[in-house]
């Protein structure tokens, strides 16, 4: 590495979007340390080093900044899929373990002079109550306040939010701060119960003959908008390379229910299916991101397709049921 190269650093580099991310900044030039609590499931990393290691440790944190970084991306969390966010089985440990992480991150990356960073916060963080017509949500950036997430891992979002903001005003520290909006796309989880659900309904599909009936949490009105993950770590470069802080929307506004994604999943397949509603968990009625602050501030909006990326997706994911893959254990 020569000393001209960029070093990037990636927290959470064995899941779905830091493993991406750290595939993109090796193409751009960077040299790229990944860490994580394993390494990415389902391909080789491309980091140039990675650590096992566990960020919740602050020696292990400590440990990792043995040099400056000119980027640092902070995906590292304990979340999931609505069945692993909404049951309320695991809010203790998703606030604990996420809110130690971020701060142990943050205090260190100022301790040793890495000053700009980015932080992966959610939409999950809008209130419930903008949230509860499913053909008209309200997710625009500034109706965050007065906060009233849907969960805890939402307040914990919310929370490192405030977090990173007030490190960027005291300390100087250049802070960029995006909100996720379902992100989704091939080496994602599938079946280990923290899939959301554009995984969740390829796999089911996949598995199903034709004609077959398949089971769909709640009644399927439940409506979101799913970002292709390409498009999300476009989104994040652009952020991180502008001199605004955010927060920001990353999500595609191509609103659809989950009954549609249901159907276009089959459609794509080309199978017959058909839908059994049961009871389970939903989050909010309805979510959308709105992207008019991303487009006036970064000129950049998502372009593709929800059918161009789930075809890819349901592809991929065909691909593993083809293999017999079962889930792997926490």
């Amino acid at each position: 590495m020569s000393e001209t190269t960029k070093r990037a650093l990636v927290c959470g580099a064995g899941g779905f979007i830091g493993h991406h991310m750290v595939k993109r900044l090796v193409k751009e030039g960077f040299w790229v340390r990944g860490v994580d609590l394993k390494y990415p499931r389902f391909n080789d990393t491309q980091a140039h080093d990675f650590v096992i290691g566990d960020l919740r440790d602050q020696g292990v944190v400590w440990s990792i900044f043995d040099q400056g970084f000119d980027e640092i991306y902070q995906f590292a969390a304990d979340m999931g899929g609505a069945g692993y966010i909404f049951t309320g089985e695991h809010d203790a440990d998703v606030m604990h373990n996420s809110g130690t992480i971020n701060l142990n991150v943050l205090e260190t990356a100022r301790r040793r002079n890495s000053k700009r960073i980015f932080y992966s916060s959610s939409a999950c963080i809008y209130p419930a109550y903008n949230q509860e017509d499913p053909n008209n949500p309200n997710c625009a950036e500034e109706s965050a306040y007065p906060a009233a997430p849907d969960s805890e891992y939402g307040w914990e979002k919310l929370f490192s939010e405030r977090l990173y903001f007030s490190y960027g005003r005291n300390y100087g520290m250049q802070v960029r701060v995006a909100r996720f909006h379902n992100i989704f796309g091939p080496e994602g989880s599938w079946n280990d119960g923290k899939e959301k659900a554009p995984a969740a309904m390829c796999r089911k599909v996949a598995m199903a003959k034709d004609g077959d009936e398949i089971e769909i949490w709640g009644g399927g009105d439940q409506t979101r908008s799913f970002l292709y993950v390409d498009e999300c770590i476009e989104g994040v470069r652009r952020l991180i390379q502008s001199d605004w802080t955010g927060p920001v929307n990353i999500g595609s506004d191509e609103m659809i229910s989950i009954d549609g994604l249901v159907d276009l999943v089959a459609e794509i397949a080309g199978k017959r299916i058909t839908k059994r509603h049961i009871s389970g968990p939903t989050g909010v009625r309805g979510r959308n991101s709105d992207n008019k602050l991303i487009e006036r501030k970064l000129g950049w909006r998502p372009t593709q397709s929800l059918r161009s990326g789930i075809a890819k997706t349901y592809d991929w994911i065909k691909s593993q049921v083809g293999t017999g893959v079962a889930a792997l254990p926490d």
